[in-house]
C-alpha cells in the first residue's frame, strides 16, 4: 500500500513556483529521504502531506485519504524543523499535551510518555521548563513527542538539526527503530550521510521538480556516496 502520494502536484505562492507537477510515492514500511537545495520545495511537500496547505493542481494522499480529513492523520507524527513550544511548559507537560492530541489517555498515555522519556534520554529532565533547554535538548523533546504512541507514519523535517554527535547517533537509532517495527518514514534533510544510513529510497528535488528518485543503491554510482550523487544530479 502506498502511504504517502503526490500525483502531478503543483504549488505556487503568488508568482513563485514551489512545486511544478511532481509525482512522489512512499510505500508502507519504506523510508524516503527527501533531498534538495534550499528553496527546492521540501518543506512544501511536508506541509501538503499534513494538510496545512493545499495544492494548486494535482492530488495529495495521506494513508489513502485527503490530508485534510482527520481520519488520514490518525497515527501520523510530525517533527518540524523548529518545534515552537510555550517556554514555561515542562518537558512532561509538552508530552502530555501531544499525547492528548494523539488520542492517548490514562495508563496508555502514561506508559507511552515514560517510554519516550527513557528512549530519548529525557527522563531526568521531565520537570524542566522547555524555555531553559539547549537546542539539542529541544530537538530530543521534538523526537519524544513524535515517537509517542508508536506512530504508523513519521514525517521529519531536518531531524538532526541542533544535535551533537551522540544525539545524531541516537536519532539514527530512533529512525531505524521506527522502520524495524514497520513505520513509514519521510525524512527531509541536508545531512546526506544520515539519509544514506537510515533511508532505503531518496527523491531529489531541484527547482520544484523531481530531478531523480529511486532506491539509494540505484542512484549512487560506482565510487560515489549519496553526497556525490546529489551534487551530480543537481548540477546536471
Amino acid at each position: 500500500m502506498t502511504v504517502l502520494e503526490l500525483s502531478s502536484v503543483t504549488k505556487h505562492y503568488g508568482g513563485r513556483m514551489a512545486l511544478d507537477g511532481i509525482d512522489l510515492s512512499v510505500p508502507r514500511g519504506s523510508a524516503l529521504g527527501l533531498l534538495g537545495p534550499n528553496g527546492a520545495g521540501k518543506t512544501t511537500v511536508l506541509r501538503l502531506l499534513l494538510g496545512f496547505i493545499r495544492p494548486n493542481a494535482g492530488r495529495v494522499l495521506l494513508r489513502g485519504k485527503a490530508p485534510t480529513q482527520a481520519a488520514a492523520r490518525v497515527g501520523v507524527a510530525y517533527l518540524p524543523e523548529r518545534l515552537a513550544l510555550p517556554p514555561r511548559m515542562t518537558v512532561r507537560g509538552v508530552l502530555r499535551l501531544h499525547a492528548a492530541l494523539a488520542g492517548l489517555a490514562g495508563a496508555e498515555r502514561d506508559r507511552s510518555i515514560a517510554a519516550v522519556l527513557e528512549q530519548t534520554g529525557l527522563a531526568q529532565r521531565e520537570r524542566e521548563r522547555v524555555g531553559g533547554l539547549s537546542r539539542g535538548l529541544l530537538q530530543r523533546v521534538g523526537f519524544a513527542q513524535a515517537l509517542l504512541g508508536s506512530p504508523e507514519v513519521l514525517l521529519l523535517d531536518e531531524p538532526i538539526s541542533g544535535l551533537d554527535p551522540i544525539g545524531v547517533r541516537d536519532a539514527r537509532d530512533w529512525i531505524l527503530g521506527a522502520r524495524e517495527r514497520g513505520c513509514t518514514v519521510l525524512v527531509s534533510s541536508h545531512l546526506l550521510s544520515e539519509v544514506e544510513r537510515t533511508c532505503d529510497r531518496v527523491a531529489i528535488l531541484h527547482e520544484g521538480r523531481i530531478a531523480a528518485s529511486g532506491p539509494v543503491d540505484e542512484l549512487v554510482g560506482p565510487g560515489e556516496d549519496l553526497e556525490d550523487a546529489f551534487v551530480r544530479v543537481v548540477r546536471g
